[in-house]
């Protein structure tokens, strides 16, 4: 069932029309080695090219079953003490690494004028539920720690992270809320999250295929990554609330687990959470790694950075 009222920005429906046109088979219906490189072609494809920086440097940390490739991005050579924002990728747990979301890191970190740490988690199938997530924690305690690697002295962490690299972002917050790391979380930033169980949603049957992320993908990814019901760690709408640390909620209006994020924000306006919450209309998953196929999209992403920015002076 698809929602013939739901609004389409013309730039977003010429790029799903081009995609649909292309063809080819389901993302379930893939080897695990053609899905994760559908996946970089797509963004290879429709995003903007990668900024050009002063540092990006490949880098790691010690992890919970061995080292974890980091990336480093920062438009400056150096920089006083300050905020270090943590980036994890999306790709349902699944696909993705460091590259798929290299342009994104590039931007973020320009617009932002901040260093960038991408994680490179574990996937699964291979590495199922908790892998990445211990991954993400375990990284972003070694960056609280202001390392000599770094050569940036951390006095608070920015989680940010797109799908179930949003997923990873609450995850996070949650775990160091409840075991203080070196610095604390000042902010969160998760976009379009599977933060809820999307089964049963009215956005997962509205948008089930032709808006970029399908139903069929979501069941896939969450059949590999194998994570239970009942751990607030892969569904962080069961964690506690009422200590988030500030958040901006990103969500898009024709994205299959739309409502997963909707329900996040209600939670913590529940909570009396500081939170502010953006609903990018007329646009899909995936949004933030379209932005050369569908231009409209930077003003998206910049108006999410105007909100990191301010919730960032908000909480000085």
């Amino acid at each position: 069932m698809t929602d013939k009222a739901a609004y389409i920005r013309p730039d977003m429906k010429a790029f799903l029309d081009a995609v649909t046109a292309m063809g080819g088979p389901a993302l379930a219906d893939m080897t695990l080695e053609d899905a994760r490189a559908s996946y970089v072609a797509l963004h290879g494809m429709a995003d903007r090219p990668a900024r050009d920086l002063a540092v990006i440097r490949d880098l790691s940390c010690a992890g919970p079953a061995g080292d974890i490739p980091l990336r480093l991005y920062d438009a400056r050579e150096t920089r006083e003490a300050g905020p270090i924002i943590t980036f994890y990728h999306g790709g349902g747990f699944v696909i993705g690494d460091l590259d798929t979301h290299h342009a994104l890191c590039t931007e973020i970190a320009a617009l932002m004028d901040l260093p960038v740490v991408a994680v490179d988690y574990r996937l699964a199938p291979e590495h199922p539920f908790p892998a990445a997530i211990d991954d993400c924690e375990a990284a972003t305690r070694w960056i609280a720690s202001s390392p000599a690697e770094l050569g940036r002295a951390a006095t608070g962490i920015i989680t940010i992270g797109d799908s179930a690299g949003g997923t990873a972002t609450l995850a996070v917050g949650q775990l160091f809320g409840a075991n203080a790391a070196n610095v604390p979380v000042v902010l969160q930033v998760p976009i379009f999250p599977l933060a809820s169980d999307a089964v049963g949603s009215v956005s997962l049957e509205a948008f089930a295929d032709g808006f970029v992320l399908t139903k069929g993908a979501v069941e896939f990814f969450d059949a590999a990554y194998g994570a239970p019901r009942d751990d607030h760690r892969a569904f962080p709408i069961l964690g506690d609330h009422a200590s988030a640390p500030p958040t901006v909620l990103v969500t898009a209006s024709l994205d299959p687990i739309r409502d997963s994020g909707r329900d996040y924000a209600k939670a913590l306006a529940d909570a009396g959470a500081d939170f502010t919450f953006l609903e990018m209309k007329g646009v899909t998953h995936s949004f933030t790694n379209l932005r050369g196929a569908v231009p409209s999209t930077q003003g998206d992403l910049e108006r999410m950075i105007a909100a990191m920015k301010f919730a960032l002076s908000n909480a000085a």
